[in-house]
């Protein structure tokens, strides 16, 4: 066993205080010291998407964030998320849509969509295949997945330009 390290940081909104090993990933940190499995490992390379959760406001892959960096940051992960209204109309759309068949990519797609949607995103076909490029997903071929973020993002706009 390596010498262990101190990290604390906020995990879906509240205080972490643990000890990890220096080159434990974040990914690994959640999964087995947490049990927070949504946050998947796949490709294990920052590819594939699966391991995305929110660092700061912002979708990070947490196979390529080592915990120790997480230090003083906020992490959210898929199911911190679980009282966000916008995250609970993107999951709904998902299973109307049918784009969470085998579910494996799905936590990282719903972490992409959700910054996709809060930065402004707009409906656009292209726009949302490009903010996905960085997810896989092996079974729907995207057009289920792409439908339902399209659809959130324009009622997200309607929502906004009646307010």
């Amino acid at each position: 066993m390596s010498e262990q390290i101190p990290l604390s940081f906020t995990l879906n909104g509240k205080p972490v205080a643990a000890f990890v090993e220096p080159r434990k990933s974040l990914a690994d940190f959640l999964r087995e010291d947490r049990a927070l499995t949504a946050t998947r490992l796949g490709c294990e390379m920052g590819t594939c998407g699966a391991c995305l959760v929110m660092m700061d406001g912002a979708p990070a892959h947490a196979c390529l964030v080592l915990a120790a960096q997480a230090e003083g940051a906020e992490i959210t992960t898929l199911e911190g998320q679980s009282e966000d209204a916008l995250m609970a109309d993107l999951q709904a759309a998902f299973v109307d849509r049918n784009a969470a068949q085998c579910g494996f990519c799905t936590s990282g797609m719903l972490t992409t969509a959700l910054a996709y949607v809060r930065q402004g995103g707009t409906p656009d076909r292209a726009a949302i295949r490009d903010a996905l490029s960085g997810n896989y997903c092996r079974c729907t071929g995207y057009e289920a997945i792409v439908d339902a973020i399209a659809g959130v993002a324009e009622a997200a706009m309607h929502k906004e330009a009646a307010a």
